[in-house]
């Protein structure tokens, strides 16, 4: 194979795409590097509700938590995407850790491949890409590294702009209707992000392309009416809430995300590079003009103008602003990726080709631009990604402990009170209900359950009055990150594995 041909199979874009998803699949990994169970506490009721839905065979099942509540889908909004991951792992036979490990990071390797899809028609594919890998995720926004809703949908917004903005037939109209439709299925408010970043093109689209801004509209609007109306009711039910002030919480706040994203550093002025390439992208999408480039732009904004009335004046629905900075990190990746290709393209003048006399450097001097900012990007980035704290609801000792509960303890014995942190993983690995969990804060029950198992379990009357038959002695002190075993002096419970006593049942007693 000559030099020549080699040159040629380098030039192709897509080559650029294996390191990149590389990349996206590490970035979302970091956080299961050494951790192989579920983060976050909405993985372990994600799981727990699609083991629930698999085994009711029906997506009206009672809560696996306490069996108190009968959910649906009007009352559970993720009751789809529960269901998918059900039925998936029910078909595949993947073990569930495996699936809440590893599958993150497919999904985010889907994300960007559509980014490029959409971004490459635009001339910026693998740039848009490269900054997309870059999302981070913590535990007050989510992303990409957890099995959620949001990191799901995310992957579809690319591709509503991608058909909308190249294609104009009543398939590609349809298209977008059964897109919107799958993400309200799984995630509302991932249906709505995409409508707000694309009313500016329709708007556009009204003068000269009248049938294109109608069809998509009905596209969007319809599965709002048509497939899931309770859907809508409830967002009218909403509606009435925007005028009520409503601050976002301490973990979401929009400058800490923004900083996050390009991985700021004050005192480091290089740290402020990504900004500046982003900026120049909104710049030369401007400059390059057309509807497309336009909505691209304004798009974002209305995006950021929805986020920042929610953040400064607290107008505005809480979950939209919460999942839509995961929106707005996305399409800014896509402008970004506009403002690299420019620096990629940067040519230098004439005269300074003649002075320099080095033809190598000078007609590929974006190029090199290029890689010393990729480069840079990185460097900041990637230490920043692996210094991201998560929290970890259990330990391997734990996960064991549960396990060995779901496969020697009876279904006679229903309910367990145990360490109200690790309680949401407990149903989510044996199935079995909980006297009570922590899943945003603290609450009077939880109080209770500390001051039982740290009093020895002795209150048999407790147990007796709230139908709890499995006690789990081992608790979590976050403050001193350790867990810490209590023994059970009660001679009404019978240890049966470490830390792990069963109540004796009334025959036993006499």
């Amino acid at each position: 194979m000559t030099l020549l041909n080699i040159r040629r199979i380098l030039q192709y874009e897509h080559l650029l795409l294996l390191p990149i998803l590389g990349l996206a699949f590490y970035i979302a990994f970091i956080p299961h590097l050494n951790y192989p169970y579920p983060l976050h506490v909405d993985e372990w009721v994600h799981l727990a509700r699609s083991q629930a839905i698999v085994q009711a065979g029906s997506t009206t099942f009672a809560d696996p938590f306490s069996g108190q509540e009968t959910l649906s889908l009007s009352s559970n909004l993720e009751a789809s995407f529960q269901l998918f991951w059900g039925v998936f792992q029910a078909i595949s036979g993947i073990s569930w850790m495996v699936i809440f490990r590893y599958f993150p990071g497919i999904i985010f390797i889907i994300t960007v491949l559509s980014v490029y899809i959409m971004a490459r028609r635009e001339g910026f594919g693998w740039e848009a890409t490269f900054f997309t890998c870059l999302i981070p995720s913590t535990v007050g926004i989510l992303g990409p590294a957890f099995l959620v809703p949001v990191s799901m949908g995310l992957l579809f917004t690319p591709l509503i702009l991608f058909i909308t903005f190249n294609f104009r037939t009543i398939w590609s109209y349809l298209l977008i209707f059964i897109l919107i439709s799958f993400l309200l299925a799984i995630h509302a408010p991932s249906a709505i992000s995409p409508i707000i970043v694309l009313t500016p093109y329709i708007l556009l689209n009204l003068k000269g392309n009248f049938k294109h801004s109608l069809g998509i509209v009905l596209a969007l609007l319809l599965p709002f009416l048509i497939v899931f109306p309770w859907i809508f009711d409830l967002l009218l039910t909403t509606a009435g809430s925007l005028l009520i002030p409503n601050p976002p919480t301490e973990y979401v706040q929009l400058p800490k995300v923004i900083e996050s994203y390009f991985s700021l550093r004050y005192r480091e002025p290089i740290s402020y590079l990504p900004i500046l390439v982003f900026l120049l992208g909104v710049f030369l999408l401007a400059l390059r003009g057309g509807k497309k480039n336009y909505g691209l732009v304004l798009g974002l904004l209305a995006l950021l103008l929805m986020l920042v009335t929610f953040f400064t004046f607290h107008y505005g629905v809480a979950i939209m602003y919460e999942r839509g900075l995961m929106f707005l990190m996305l399409m800014i990746s896509i402008i970004a990726g506009a403002g690299l290709t420019g620096i990629k393209n940067l040519r230098l003048p004439g005269r300074v080709n003649t002075w320099l006399r080095m033809p190598l450097i000078t007609q590929n001097a974006g190029r090199f631009f290029c890689l010393a900012i990729i480069a840079i990007t990185l460097v900041i980035a990637i230490p920043h990604r692996l210094a991201t704290p998560y929290y970890q609801m259990i330990d391997s000792e734990d996960y064991q402990a549960f396990v060995w509960i779901r496969n020697n303890v009876s279904q006679d014995y229903e309910k367990a009170i145990l360490d109200p942190w690790k309680a949401t993983a407990f149903t989510a690995i044996t199935g079995k209900q909980v006297f009570t969990r922590i899943h945003t804060a603290h609450g009077p029950q939880d109080l209770i359950a500390y001051d039982f198992l740290r009093g020895g379990s002795t209150n048999t009357t407790m147990l007796n009055e709230n139908e709890i038959s499995i006690i789990y002695t081992r608790l979590y002190d976050g403050a001193q990150n350790r867990n810490f075993e209590f023994n059970s002096n009660n001679p009404n419970l019978v240890m049966v594995a470490k830390n792990i006593y069963l109540l004796k049942k009334v025959e036993e007693k006499e």
